[in-house]
Parts: structure tokens; sequence; C-alpha cells
């Protein structure tokens, strides 16, 4: 799975919304920079060609839908997160959370609930 840019991740959460779009449809979601409509083809292109989304071909227009899930994205993105600035540790990953005061001692109670009754 290639990384994707922050535009092509803002891209996939709006097709992973949508589940099927238009090019125009897309462009419609984007709030804030928003591309030219052709920028925006391109964009979705690299998407098909990193194997990120798929189309149907409706004469010359296509319809885009994301071939890749949200949950299978956020676990490779996550796991590459960790390794790379959590040293492989989930406890330096919610450490890291504490001290930035990002987790509150109930959220951490509610995580240890959940740990506990996996066992």
């Amino acid at each position: 799975m290639q990384k994707l840019t922050n535009k092509e991740e803002e891209i996939m959460q709006i097709l992973w919304k949508l589940k099927r779009a238009f090019v125009k449809d897309i462009l419609e979601e984007i709030i804030e920079d928003k591309p030219h409509y052709n920028t925006l083809s391109t964009i979705v292109r690299n998407l098909e060609e990193k194997g990120y989304v798929s189309y149907t071909a409706y004469g010359k227009t296509h319809q885009y839908f994301p071939i890749i899930s949200i949950e299978d994205y956020r676990a490779k993105f996550m796991n590459t997160a960790i390794e790379n600035y959590f040293n492989s540790s989930y406890k330096n990953l919610v450490s890291f959370f504490a001290e930035e005061e990002k987790i509150s001692a109930d959220e951490l109670r509610e995580i240890l609930d959940i740990i506990e009754k996996r066992k």
C-alpha cells in the first residue's frame, strides 16, 4: 500500500463517505482549497494507479469507488505511525497522548476495562 499525499487522503475520505462518486461530486465536497476540476481528476487517477480506487465507465465519464477500506488504511497508517514515531510501542503512544493532555484518566480506565474484558 503506497503512502498517500495529504490531498489524496482528503479525496479518499470523501470517497469513503460517498461510496461512489464522479469527479464533480468529489469537487462539491471539498470545502477549502478547491482544486481545479482537471487537477482533481488527475489526483483521482493517481489514486487509481496506486490501487486505492477503481471506476465504472459511463461513456467518457467515470464513477469512482474505493477498493481499499478505511479500516485497512487506518490499520496500515496507525502501524506505520507507531513504528516510526513511537518505537513500535503502544505504551509510548498512550503516554504521548497523556502528556499532551489529549486523553483523560477516565478514558484510560475505559481502555483498561476493554483490555480486561478481552482476557
